[in-house]
């Protein structure tokens, strides 16, 4: 597992940044959407923005004077105990409190305003080589515990009630809190709306002295959640997809941009129904329905593309605009028939259409090229990957990297670019190859790349790196089983292998690869699995699991290796 203290000190700069940039009545504004004039002025009176927090992980005190030295920061006293975080995280990671050395410190600012406010830094110590590199990890990729604070002027219950009232009028949920004798203070944690523009979903309330009387209502509320309110809002969860899907087949945010010239300036309903052809009052509703959501936002000027909103464009870098229309279409028809594969067994997806996910697809050139468009947009994935280790000392020996059914070169493209002396090869279906082999030339790679058209038993031999990316959670076990058995007799005993998917969470906790795991079911058959499962299949190969690394959108790189001649038996 890599930890480094330079994501922890550009985290903590940021921090620094914002804090200093911040106003109490702008961060209330910025967090609580429709807060204005009296109520306002009156929780602004009540209430003052004192800090914004985070979690780091220094293998040492030393380590830690050095990043607050790097972000301006001095800490007046050395770190002392958070209770609240060291059980927050104990519950999360199933840890034993005990071995969470995790303490609080308040280094002061000087904010624009001339206001003196401080950076709350958790510190949880994760010495070289301990297992908690996995907890350190998971907290970076999440930030549980990032979170901005107000504090409360005057600590009276009456006023605590209604602050907490105010804030759950404007969207805000209780979130715990708990109360810390090490200080004296008692914490009131909120999630902050979904349409928040403050880029932090947690807010603390912060109250000197012992209110744990008000603080237990408090913590009903959060374990009580009205739960007929949160069901009908899942309900409505195939309104959301349909909402994006239509705007993106409208070409409503491309219109809006084209509009606005730099993508800023408010748009008029009128003109974008006409640029798109569309009912002016029927636009209008659905952009409401959106700004809700925080894909656009609405003045008194018309709607503007937010940054979210923006990813819908079709010429945005990182556009996922295909995924829009992939999530909107074939499979929004396929998950119609979830009951259908849970009852038996049977893929929803061929029910619906006739045939299997891949053979669908390549039917259609519009949708095949539309599928690999999708699959490359979700590329954020990547941007870690061409720094792994592996790849690193491969480029320094101008080494040779393998994409297995690579796509359109999205990954390869991407690792090549970062490392000069690389060479590659790329090895999909021959309509694919021939997209990828369009794509790569235009970025410069094509005297660097090879392209060979082929399956799963074409994995050329010889390579020194050979890349598997979100390829294993498309089959069943025994399929898995058979490609890796391929990569394995292509791969010298110094070769080594990176299989990117997403992982499930041993412990349960919410991730991105449950939901997949859904999804790959309904619609190919397939499943995500957890590492432990990972590591039986690379087994069975005649393979290792070396090594796991954690990648964005709840991704993970695993590092294999062959450990001796592959068992081609075939497994029960």
């Amino acid at each position: 597992m890599i930890t480094t203290l330079s994501g922890d000190t550009s985290r903590l700069r940021a921090t620094v940044d914002f804090v200093k940039e911040q106003d109490t009545a702008t961060l209330l504004r910025l967090l609580l959407p429709g807060l204005d004039g009296p109520e306002l002025r009156a929780l602004a009176e009540r209430c003052g923005f004192s800090h914004a927090a985070l979690l780091v992980f220094p293998p040492d005190e030393a380590a830690l004077d050095a990043t607050l030295a790097d972000c301006g920061l001095v800490a007046d006293a050395p770190p002392r105990p958070s209770v609240i975080v060291r059980e927050r995280l104990a519950v999360r990671h199933r840890r034993s409190a005990a071995e969470l050395d995790v303490g609080i410190l308040r280094p002061a600012v000087v904010c624009l305003d001339g206001a003196r406010r401080w950076v709350e830094v958790f510190t949880l110590t994760v010495p070289p080589a301990s297992d908690l590199d996995t907890v350190a990890a998971y907290e970076r990729e999440r930030q549980h515990e990032a979170h901005v604070a107000f504090e409360v002027e005057t600590p009276d219950p009456l006023v605590l009630r209604g602050l907490c009232a105010a804030f759950g009028r404007y969207g805000a949920v209780p979130d715990g809190g708990g109360y810390n004798p090490h200080e004296n203070g008692t914490v009131f944690y909120f999630t902050a709306p979904a349409e928040a523009k403050a880029g932090y979903r947690r807010v603390e309330l912060y109250v000197p002295g012992d209110h744990r009387d008000v603080l237990a209502a408090h913590l009903d509320e959060h374990r009580a959640r009205q739960p007929a309110e949160t069901l009908l809002r899942l309900l409505t969860g195939a309104w959301t997809t349909q909402a994006l899907a239509a705007f993106v087949r409208l070409d409503v945010a491309d219109a809006m941009d084209g509009n606005a010239m730099d993508g800023k300036r408010a748009v008029g309903v009128a003109d974008l129904a006409r640029d798109v052809g569309a009912s002016a009052p029927n636009l209008a509703t659905l952009l409401r329905y959106l700004a809700m959501l925080g894909v656009v936002s609405e003045d008194r000027d018309g709607f503007r593309l937010t940054d979210t909103g923006t990813l819908l464009r079709a010429d945005a870098e990182g556009s996922m605009r295909a995924l829009a229309l992939m999530y909107g279409g074939p499979f929004y028809e396929s998950f119609a028939g979830l009951d259908h594969t849970v009852r038996t067994g049977q893929v929803a997806f061929e029910q619906r259409f006739g045939e299997n996910h891949f053979d669908h697809f390549a039917r259609d050139p519009e949708l095949a090229e539309l599928f690999d468009r999708s699959m490359a947009a979700g590329s954020r994935m990547f941007d870690p990957l061409p720094a792994h280790p592996v790849l690193t000392a491969a480029a320094a020996e101008g080494a040779t990297v393998v994409d297995i059914a690579g796509g359109n070169g999205e990954l390869l493209g991407r690792i090549l670019s970062a490392h000069p002396r690389l060479h590659g090869v790329l090895l999909e279906r021959p309509h694919t190859v021939e997209t990828a082999r369009r794509l790569l030339g235009a970025a410069g790679h094509t005297e660097r790349c090879a392209f060979r058209a082929g399956d799963f038993a074409d994995v050329p031999a010889g390579a020194d790196v050979y890349v598997l990316s979100r390829v294993l959670h498309d089959w069943d076990d025994d399929r898995c089983r058979e490609i890796l058995r391929h990569c394995a007799r292509a791969m010298t005993d110094t070769a080594d292998l990176l299989v990117v998917e997403r992982v499930l969470p041993a412990d349960g906790s919410a991730s991105l690869a449950t939901a997949w795991d859904l999804h790959m079911m309904c619609n190919v058959g397939g499943r995500e699995r957890r590492a432990d499962h990972y590591a039986r299949l690379f087994a069975d190969a005649g393979l290792t699991l070396v090594d796991r690394t954690p990648l964005p959108l709840d991704g993970s790189v695993l590092h294999v290796r062959r450990t001796g001649p592959a068992d081609t038996r075939s497994k029960v």
